[in-house]
């Protein structure tokens, strides 16, 4: 594993973690390492987003749209498959891709865009797992919604134990996921020639042209082509031509197998929406809970938990993924990182929020409608993503001989045109209904929204071929170098040291003392903790207080022996605020303080004050590991 990933490289914490060369790895086992990318990948295509609309269409059209599905997941092969070359040939994932090649506002837009379904996507995740929790326990939908909330701490301590770690446990839910399905088909037990049918594809009405459209979009995700990019790059490879193509290879079989097991899911929710609601009569059902509600009396009482079951497993699987998705998209278009927890904090509110406002204003009922349109959403951001993986896997200059062929390029470019197509005409058909009723600002607004969306979708599918400067980072992750000028080597006149008055004080001062000069001035601080102490503060005479004085006094005439400068401060109440009233008080130029190696739900426990003194402070902190 490489301890010092470069921060250039996409999802650097565990960029190239897992060696696919050790040991000269062969047959089963070659192939092995390189299994799992897709597999995280493929909880994008399962979520319950597609539940809404695999439900919508089986139950209102019967086996009708399975070819649409198919559609879809042939759709998602190519366009995948594009995804893992561009990470693995050039190193780059897509939002890195579109930094060196689009202008700078360019990049905030299509950044922007991409956020939106990123949000999208959770919201689907969002009510799917907050459904799933109502049917399996009876509790409102609203304090489901909330719960969702917790499981930034699930994210944050996968991301502890590692890739392969995180990449077994959605394995497992997305087993979950199929067997309770293969369970739920063997119970509805649907007619397989009907079933065969649905395959031939024919005209859609309106109505079903938006199921589609959603079902597409629940399917073929702009932020999974993000994810794949950069997922592909956790396996250090053999980098010679022989070494890549056989990367290519083993995740051709790690998406097709994986994509195809997401497809055979999909089918699954909409055969079994088919046989047991749209063969019955109830063409009415097309939200989860309606399914739900239903399916004891055809498929029996076991039917419904597994259901649940199924749900809650495919809404916590595609969060993880998401989450990661938009860290890729923030430090890949605007070089930002940061904490994971807060990374997932942020795009867990930006679904939570709407989906809250939803059901307090609107109730319940629009949940499965909120879900539906948030897929559609994702399709309509499909080309943003599409059209520029399409330019960069084609370009011969950076790809080299891995550049797709003539044959791929025009399936790529088939499907990237049929996607636009049924988005415009789509949003054609929804905004009939708008110019005919809306007021004149509502119109303005929508005709002004329509232009823009069609000037930057053909700005980005021409401006690649147009543009034939050599290619610059439109946001650049560092500044260039071109030489180092004479270094000045600081001293320091005065060191503060952050003592805790435990076995690692001697290891503090002795780093201190190695920063210092002859002349240099220590001054020791140290936090009272205790109970009086943070009540009464200077006026604190505990036992605690007394001992940590007599300590104190004990270390500064240590140092006063050995010939050094020293003083000693002893702070009250609020340890961070003290530390740095102490420092900022006697004028230090560097500080020196411990760090525990606390992780994830330490941190909240302990608290982070090195990285709060950090950020409080003007100087330079030497941070010791203790």
């Amino acid at each position: 594993m490489d301890k010092h990933p470069h921060p250039d490289t996409s999802l650097s914490e565990v960029h190239q973690s897992i060696d696919t060369t050790a040991g000269k790895k062969t047959g089963f086992k070659k192939i092995l390492s390189f299994l799992g990318p897709a597999y995280l990948i493929s909880v994008g295509y399962m979520d319950p987003g597609n539940w809404a609309t695999d439900l919508a269409g089986g139950s209102k059209f019967g086996y009708a749209l399975i070819w649409v599905l198919l559609m879809s997941n042939l759709m998602a092969l190519l366009l995948q498959g594009l995804s893992a070359r561009l990470g693995i040939v050039r190193g780059r994932d897509l939002a890195q891709a579109n930094r060196e090649a689009y202008p700078r506002i360019v990049n905030f837009i299509l950044y922007i865009l991409a956020e939106i379904a990123i949000a999208a996507c959770d919201l689907a995740e969002v009510l799917g797992m907050a459904i799933g929790i109502q049917l399996l326990t009876g509790l409102p939908l609203i304090w489901g919604v909330s719960l969702t909330v917790l499981d930034t701490f699930l994210l944050l301590f996968l991301q502890r134990l590692g890739m392969r770690k995180m990449e077994a446990f959605i394995i497992t839910l997305v087993a979950i996921v199929a067997i309770s399905f293969l369970l739920e088909i063997i119970f509805a037990k649907p007619n397989l020639g009907e079933v065969a049918m649905g395959f031939v594809p024919h005209a859609l009405s309106d109505e079903a042209l938006y199921i589609a459209i959603g079902i597409i979009g629940a399917t073929v995700m702009p932020h999974n082509l993000y994810l794949h990019s950069a997922l592909v790059q956790t396996r250090k490879i053999d980098r010679s031509d022989a070494g890549i193509r056989q990367a290519l290879k083993f995740n051709r079989i790690d998406t097709t197998v994986a994509l195809n097991l997401a497809f055979l899911v999909n089918a699954a929710i909409l055969v079994l929406a088919a046989t047991v609601f749209f063969k019955t009569g109830n063409s009415h059902v097309a939200e989860i809970k309606e399914a739900h509600r239903l399916l004891p009396g055809f498929l029996g009482n076991l039917a419904p938990k597994i259901f649940a079951i199924a749900l809650i497993a495919a809404g916590q699987s595609s969060t993880v993924t998401g989450t990661l998705a938009g860290q890729i998209i923030m430090e890949g278009y605007l070089s930002l990182r940061v904490n994971p927890w807060v990374r997932r904090l942020i795009t867990r509110l930006l679904a939570i929020v709407p989906a809250l406002v939803v059901i307090s204003i609107y109730g319940e009922d629009d949940a499965d409608a909120l879900l539906i349109f948030s897929q559609v959403i994702l399709s309509i951001q499909l080309g943003f993503a599409v059209i520029p993986l399409i330019h960069f896997v084609s370009d011969k200059k950076t790809m080299g001989k891995f550049s797709i062929n003539t044959i791929t390029k025009i399936g790529a470019w088939s499907i990237a045109v049929v996607l636009i197509f049924l988005n415009i005409k789509m949003i054609t058909s929804q905004a009939s209904d708008i110019f005919s009723t809306g007021r004149f600002i509502t119109k303005l607004s929508l005709a002004l929204a329509g232009i823009l969306f069609a000037a930057l979708l053909l700005y980005v599918t021409i401006f690649p071929w147009l543009d034939r400067r050599k290619k610059r980072a439109s946001i650049q992750m560092h500044a260039d170098v071109q030489n180092i000028k004479e270094l000045v080597i600081p001293e320091f006149k005065k060191i503060a040291i952050a003592l805790d008055f435990s076995e690692n004080d001697e290891k503090l001062l002795a780093f201190a003392l190695g920063q210092g000069k002859p002349a240099t001035q220590y001054v020791l601080v140290h936090i009272v903790e205790s109970a009086s102490a943070k009540l009464h503060g200077r006026e604190s005479d505990d036992y605690e207080s007394r001992k940590d004085k007599e300590r104190m006094d004990f270390y500064v005439d240590y140092l006063r022996q050995q010939g050094h400068l020293a003083e000693g401060y002893l702070g009250f109440r609020n340890r961070t605020k003290e530390i740095v009233r102490i420092v900022k008080d006697n004028g230090a130029d560097m500080l020196v303080a411990g760090a525990h190696g606390h992780t994830g739900l330490k941190d909240f426990i302990y608290g982070e004050t090195v990285n709060t003194v950090r950020h409080e402070l003007k100087i330079p902190v030497l941070i010791i590991n203790v």
